[in-house]
C-alpha cells in the first residue's frame, strides 16, 4: 500500500544531540582526540584574549568548525555556516545546542590574525604528535621527507613587472584583463603578482606549466605515517631542500642521536647530503644512477634499513593526497604565506587525527 505524501505539522520537539549521533560514527573517535589536543593548548588560547570585555565566541568552537570544513571538503566558511544551521552532527561536534544561534562567517576572518599570532596551527599539530607519542605510535629514529606545490589564490594574469613600465597600456577590464605575455619573459626576479605578492612562479617538473604557488614541506615518521613537522615556504632559491633541512634541524634540536631520512632522487644532492650528515641524519635517499653521483655510500645502500626507508617513504604521498583532495588545499584560498601556511599546518594536524583514529580502529579488529 502506498503511503500518503503528507507534511508533518510544526511541533515542539525535545532533542538530545548526543543520542542522535550513532555510537559507531567515525566522528566520535576524532572528537575525543580533538578534545585532548584542544586541552593541551588551553594556555596558548588564554593569552590571546583579554580578561575584561564582552565574551567572544569560544576559540575551541571555531577550531572545531575549521576542522569540519577540511574533514568534509566544504569549500568556504560561508557554506560551513550554512551547514551548521541545519546539520545536527556538525552542531554536536562543534558544541552548539539545537537552538543556539550560528555565528556569522566573518567571525573567522576577524579571529584569523589572532590565531596566526598564537601559532595555534603549529601548537595543534604538536599536540597531535604528543598524543601519538603517548600511544607509542611514533618512530624516534626513522623518518621520510618530501615537498609539494600548493597553488596560490592568484592567476598568472596578475603578474606585473616589479618596475612599472610607463608605456604599458591600462587593462581593458580591471577585473579580468586580457594580458598578452608574448615576447615577454616572466621570472620571479622581475615580476610579482598584484593579487598575492608572496607567491612565486613555480613548476612541478620540467615541461610542466608554470603556476603561482608556495612550497610545502613535510617530515613524516615511518612507523605509522604520521606528520611530525611541517612548513609552507615561499618558493625562492631551493625551498624544498632548504625547508627539509630546517625541519630536520628542528627535529634534532642539537641532539647527537642518529636518525634516518628517506627521500626521492630530488634529494640526492651534495649540499643536502652534507647538511644531513652534520645533523646526525643518515640520508636514505634514492640514488641518481644515471648521474652516478656516488653521494650515498655503499654502507648505506646495502643496509636493510635503506630498502625499508625507500619502500615506506612513498607513503608520504598519501599525506599530500588527502591534503589536496578531501582537504581541498591543492589551491589555497588565503593570500600570503602566513595565512596559507596556517591552514596547511592545520590540515596536516587533522590528517594526524584521522590517521590515529584509523590505527586505533584496525588495531581492535
Amino acid at each position: 500500500m502506498r503511503g500518503e505524501d503528507q507534511k508533518t505539522p510544526l511541533s515542539f520537539v525535545m532533542m538530545d544531540l548526543e543520542s542522535m549521533v550513532p555510537s559507531d560514527h567515525p566522528l566520535r573517535e576524532i572528537h575525543a582526540l580533538t578534545e585532548k589536543a584542544l586541552a593541551g593548548i588551553q594556555s596558548d588560547l588564554e593569552v590571546l584574549y583579554s580578561d575584561v570585555g564582552r565574551p567572544s565566541i569560544p576559540p575551541e568552537m571555531l577550531l572545531r568548525a575549521l576542522l569540519l570544513q577540511l574533514l568534509y571538503s566544504i569549500r568556504s566558511e560561508r557554506l560551513l555556516m550554512e551547514q551548521m544551521q541545519y546539520n545536527m552532527l556538525f552542531r554536536w561536534f562543534v558544541g552548539l545546542g539545537p537552538q543556539d544561534a550560528v555565528w556569522n562567517a566573518s567571525t573567522f576572518s576577524k579571529n584569523r590574525q589572532r590565531f596566526l599570532d598564537g601559532e595555534l596551527a603549529q601548537r595543534f599539530l604538536e599536540e597531535t604528535v604528543r598524543l601519538a607519542k603517548k600511544q607509542s605510535l611514533l618512530s624516534d629514529e626513522h623518518f621520510s621527507v618530501d615537498g609539494t606545490l600548493i597553488e596560490a589564490w592568484a592567476s598568472l594574469k596578475s603578474l606585473h613587472p616589479r618596475e612599472e613600465d610607463s608605456t604599458r597600456k591600462p587593462p581593458d577590464d580591471p577585473g579580468n584583463p586580457s594580458v598578452d605575455f608574448r615576447g615577454e619573459k616572466r621570472a620571479n626576479d622581475t615580476h610579482r603578482s598584484t593579487t598575492d605578492a608572496e607567491s612565486r612562479i613555480v613548476r612541478k617538473a620540467k615541461g610542466k606549466e608554470a603556476r603561482l604557488g608556495y612550497t610545502g614541506v613535510v617530515l613524516m615518521e615511518n612507523r605509522n605515517g604520521l606528520v611530525v613537522e611541517a612548513e609552507l615556504r615561499i618558493a625562492e632559491a631551493d625551498p624544498e631542500r632548504e625547508g627539509i633541512i630546517g625541519l630536520l634541524k628542528k627535529r634534532q634540536n642539537g641532539r647527537k642521536q642518529r636518525i634516518t631520512a628517506g627521500g626521492d632522487k630530488w634529494f640526492d644532492e651534495a649540499d643536502f647530503i652534507h647538511e644531513c650528515r652534520k645533523l646526525w641524519v643518515t640520508p636514505h635517499v634514492a640514488v641518481k644512477e644515471k648521474a652516478g653521483s656516488g653521494l650515498v655510500d655503499g654502507r648505506t645502500l646495502r643496509h636493510p634499513g635503506y630498502i625499508i626507508s625507500q619502500r615506506i617513504r612513498k607513503r608520504i604521498e598519501e599525506v599530500f593526497g588527502w591534503l589536496k583532495e578531501p582537504g581541498r588545499l591543492k589551491r589555497t584560498k588565503h593570500r600570503g604565506v602566513a595565512r596559507a601556511g596556517w591552514m596547511y599546518v592545520f590540515g596536516l594536524a587533522i590528517y594526524n587525527l584521522i590517521r590515529m583514529r584509523n590505527i586505533a580502529k584496525y588495531a581492535m579488529t
